[in-house]
């Protein structure tokens, strides 16, 4: 189909491992907040200059919203439907918009019914980007992210430096993906766009976080951080708001409609692969 010329709206640990895996027919134009690294300056105060989306035929957009709204939506919503040659925009999202189910499973058609704020800025962000794709037909596909991990994230530098944590939230169960099956899901749903399309990514297998670390410390060869309580446990606002919400979600549908097989369909698969790449 010709050169492909893709816009990220940040350029973060997901969005850098997508573009890794693009071929050479791809040119890259990304943001910062700071403009570092021959990114483009962007935030609120600092809009981008209209001939940085010239030629622009995809569109990643990873910049979370905040308390006014999705900034990227806000400033850039008439440049993105201005585009007539776009042909995919893909919103990552969380599966923290669907709150929590109390162990049950939820899919892509359940009610959002987020517990917390940030999964209810998250909530609002899909409605304003499925409004642009209905009133302008932006073809957006949002993606709803579980727990992200991978290279550098797969807690391995915390059990060696002795400062991980092993939480017993009770029943609660944790879903999540490795960082390479986004990118992996990202280019199977641009080979196959579906505009209006609203994809969960997540492993096979949801699990406790303490079930994790104890096997990232089998896999070290070192003792699992003893059992901490939830309630006892010393955690940042952001780490704890991820215990709020016990639920299990199906990722049915990337496999149905987007033939994805999973590189690393669960958590061991996934950490035995970081480890031995040195993670």
């Amino acid at each position: 189909m010709g050169a492909k010329k893709l816009l990220c709206f940040g350029y973060g640990y997901t969005a850098r491992a997508f573009v890794r895996r693009l071929g050479p027919e791809w040119s890259v134009i990304a943001t910062t907040q700071d403009g570092r690294d021959g990114t483009l300056r962007f935030d609120r105060a600092h809009p981008l200059p209209d001939e940085a989306f010239e030629g622009i035929t995809h569109a990643l957009v990873s910049v979370p919203p905040d308390d006014k709204g999705d900034p990227v939506r806000d400033l850039h919503g008439a440049n993105l439907a201005g585009l007539k040659e776009l042909r995919w925009l893909g919103y990552l999202s969380t599966t923290g918009v669907y709150g929590t189910r109390d162990g049950g499973w939820v899919d892509e058609m359940s009610e959002l019914r987020p517990t917390g704020e940030r999964g209810a800025r998250r909530a609002a962000a899909e409605t304003a980007w499925h409004d642009l794709s209905s009133e302008y037909r932006v073809p957006v596909h949002i993606f709803r992210l579980a727990g992200i991990y991978g290279p550098g994230r797969g807690g391995f530098d915390a059990l060696r430096a002795g400062t991980a944590k092993r939480v017993d939230a009770g029943a609660q169960k944790f879903s999540r993906i490795h960082v390479d099956d986004i990118a992996n899901v990202l280019r199977a749903s641009i080979a196959k766009p579906r505009p209006g399309a609203i994809y969960n990514i997540c492993e096979d297998e949801p699990a406790a976080q303490e079930q994790v670390i104890a096997y990232a410390a089998k896999l070290l060869g070192v003792e699992p951080p003893p059992l901490v309580p939830l309630a006892e446990a010393d955690l940042s606002p952001v780490a704890r708001s991820f215990y709020a919400d016990n639920k299990r979600v199906s990722n049915a549908l990337i496999k149905r409609e987007l033939g994805v097989t999973l590189r690393y369909p669960n958590y061991r698969a996934g950490l035995n692969a970081i480890l031995a790449a040195g993670g």
